[in-house]
This record gives structure tokens, sequence and C-alpha cells, in this order.
């Protein structure tokens, strides 16, 4: 059933983007009565999965997955039909059409991914407003357990000042991000601050570990189950410990450090259960365990307990208007920022792009239109980005020549822009064969 969850999530968002982007060519396209063969979501290879004509304009759906298209008439593109290009330009065709028209045209694509994904943080701005724990609020600082952190010179108890210069206000689900593309971070630590700057082949040293948060909150050790199994009778579901051995153990990562100190030891502790304190003894065994099932604590439960205060913003319509357009903007200079670290092999980022499975994996397994419509923002600024660059046979690679048109006042050859239309397709298959065959050796490598 989770796979049936991820996979829908998956169609759903990559079919609204398609269709949309393919929308954004063909409106304009429409508006400077230029013909339109085809309108199809994924791609018809042979055959098609369904099709139906409605005036000059064949819409339909394809059966490999792959994107989609719009075919116009006189334009050199996917579909390198040649012989109407031998044919004289007809007044309906796209090279018949002024340089700027076809310029429009050719940018409605990624100007439709643009405005989408502000249209929905603004959407989501109104819909759930933002909810965070103030950074202020963390007085005992953040938990660190992932490798490369440490390795990097972070530390549980650590208080996030600032990256790259911009002070850390919130403690949110954008924070792990900006530290991943951090260069230097500023901490404070025992009542000192303190700047580390981070490796520049972090994002490489975190891909040959489990997937995880950076940094998390520091939350207490509570119990979620007593298996039958277990020795320590005396604890019991949702009991939440206190203190081990007369040493305080607000946090788990405390606890964790208490027992690991009392190996095969049977000591006193005390639990919160039912909001009173209970003393209990508890015995740990030589692995410094408790034979019990930790978790089962959320953010609401942790205000309730006093740890932190939950804060949740909510916005007017007018008010989530510019909220939404600061989120959209830091997701774009984000992706930017990515894009710029793949592209440089001292990072090794590039060996974390990632095809279609990858994709797949950023949906969860439960439904959430919140994070459905997270995600699917952050795919169109993607999309977008993707088909910004200056590659032929993206967008980007017909704007390239359009622009040299405009400025230039001479018009590529017709011949020319076939054989760059066939380079731009060698590049694009080595880098969907790239990113896929990254897919397929993490699968097989397990990271």
């Amino acid at each position: 059933m989770d796979i049936v969850i991820k996979l829908s999530q998956f169609l759903l968002s990559l079919s609204l983007l398609i269709i949309l982007h393919e929308l954004g060519h063909f409106i304009p396209a429409k508006l400077f009565k230029t013909r339109v063969e085809k309108f199809y979501l994924f791609f018809d290879v042979k055959y098609s999965l369904l099709k139906k004509k409605i005036g000059e304009t064949e819409y339909g759906i394809g059966w490999l997955p792959l994107g989609g298209y719009v075919k116009i008439s006189g334009m050199i593109d996917e579909s390198m039909d040649k012989e109407q290009m031998a044919l004289p330009p007809q007044p309906w065709e796209f090279r018949s059409k002024p340089a700027w028209q076809r310029l429009i045209i050719m940018l409605g694509g990624v100007t439709v991914n643009f405005i989408l994904a502000f249209i929905i943080y603004i959407g989501m701005a109104f819909a759930y407003g933002d909810t965070y724990v103030a950074n202020s609020d963390l007085k005992d600082g953040v938990l660190v357990e992932n490798p490369v952190m440490l390795k990097a010179g972070f530390k549980t108890g650590d208080k996030l000042v600032s990256i790259d210069g911009k002070k850390v206000v919130n403690f949110d689900g954008d924070l792990n991000m900006n530290i991943i593309m951090a260069k230097q971070v500023l901490i404070e630590r025992n009542g000192q601050e303190q700047t580390i700057t981070m490796p520049t082949d972090f994002v490489d040293q975190l891909s040959k570990y489990e997937k995880g948060l950076l940094v998390t909150i520091r939350k207490p050790f509570a119990i979620k189950d007593v298996p039958a199994e277990s020795g320590n009778k005396d604890l019991k579901a949702k009991d939440l410990i206190v203190s081990i051995n007369g040493q305080q153990a607000k946090y788990y990562d405390q606890a964790v450090a208490i027992l690991a100190s009392n190996k095969g030891k049977t000591i006193p502790a005390v639990v919160l259960r039912d909001l009173k304190q209970t003393p209990v003894t508890v015995k740990v065994d030589k692995n410094g365990k408790l034979g019990v099932i930790a978790g089962g604590v959320d953010l609401s439960d942790l205000e309730k307990l006093g740890y932190y205060k939950i804060s949740t913003k909510e916005y007017s319509f007018f008010e989530s208007i510019p909220v939404g357009l600061e989120k959209g903007k830091d997701q774009l200079v984000g992706y930017g920022k990515q894009l710029k670290m793949i592209f440089n092999p001292e990072t090794k980022a590039y060996k974390q792009v990632g095809g279609f499975a990858a994709i797949f994996n950023i949906f969860p397994s439960s439904w959430s239109w919140e994070v459905f419509w997270s995600i699917t923002a952050l795919l169109s600024i993607m999309l977008g980005v993707m088909n910004l660059l200056p590659i032929p046979a993206l967008d980007g690679g017909h704007v390239m020549f359009l622009l040299y048109e405009i400025i230039s006042g001479r018009k590529p050859s017709d011949k020319f822009l076939e054989n760059a239309q066939m380079v731009g397709f060698v590049l694009l298959i080595a880098l969907l064969l790239f990113a896929n065959g990254n897919d397929i050796y993490k699968a097989i490598v397990g990271r």
C-alpha cells in the first residue's frame, strides 16, 4: 500500500507539472496564431494510450513517462520533422513568426513553472501558515548524531547562531538544507562563539551514510513500548525518564550517555508517569540498553511538557503573498546553489544527481497534501531552472539561439539548428543515463 501512495503522488505531481509546462508553450503559440499539431502528456513513441484530435491539435497520453511535449508547426524540436522543414514556410508556422514572438513561446513553459511554484507557496502560507520552534528557545542547543557533522566539528549542545552570515531565527524544515549548502556556520558552545567551515566535499561525505537530518531538536527519553522479554518491568509505555542513578537525564542523549557508563548494573531512576515523578529501579544490560522501545514524543507533547514553545503563525490571504514569494525566492536561490555545487568537481556533489527513482523517493509513504504541494513546488522550480540551461533540445537552448538572432539580426540556418538539436539530444540522453545510473548504483550498494 505504501508504494501505491508514493507512486500516486509521484505520477500526479509529474503529470501536473508536465501539462502546465507544455500549456505554457501552447497558450502563447495559439495567441500568436501558430499551429500546434500535438499536445501530449508523456511520449507517444510508436503508439499512444489515448488520443483525440480537436481542431488542428491532437491531444493525447503517451506510454513513456519521461516528460511531455507540444509539437509546433515549423519548429525544429524533438520530433525532428525534416520533411515539414524542407517545405516553404507557411504563415501559421513557428519559423514564420517574429523572433520576439518565438521567444515568448519558448519561455512560456519555464514561466509557468516559476509562477506555479510561487502560487503554491502563497497557497501553503495561507492554508497552513508556519510552524516552528524559535531558535532562542533551544536553550540547550541541538542534537547532532550524524557522523559527517561530528567530523566537521559540530557537537550535541551547540547553539546555531548564523549560517553564512544569516542569523538563525527559527528551527524549521529549511534549516538542514541551509546547513548542507553553507560555507560557514557560526555556533555558540559553552558560551563561546566559534565558526565552523564546512568541508568542500560535505555533500559527498553525507552520501556515504544513512539518510537523516543533520541536526534535530533534543528530545527526552520517552518509552513507547516495553517488550515482554524486557527485564525492566517497572517501566511502562509513555514513561518519560527524568533522571538515572541520581544524574539528570532531561534529554535522550544524556540518558544514553549515563546508561553507557552503567553497563550491567541495576540502578535507581526517576520517570515522569501521568505527569508525576515516580521512582523506579532499572536494569542496564551489558550493552548499556534498557531493553525498551524509545519514541512516541511529538512536538505537541514536548510543548505540554514544557520543553519548547511551538509557534504557528497564520496569514491572511494578502499577508500570505509576500511570505509565499519570499519562500519561492529562497527555494529558487537554494536550487541555484545546488546546481553550482553539482558543476563544481571539488564538491563531488555530481555523485548525488538522481533520476526518476530519486524523485520518486522524495514522496512520503503516507498521503499529506501539505508535503505533496511542497514537493511539487520544489520540483516545479527544478524543472524551470533545468529547462533554462543553454543546452540545445531544452527550452534554454532555443532561447539562446533566439537571443542571438535578436541581437545580431541573423537567424541560424535550419541545418545548424538541426545539428544543434541532435547534439542536445545526445547530451540529454547522457545526463539521463548518468542520473538514473546513479539511482541504480545507490540501490545496489545500499546508499
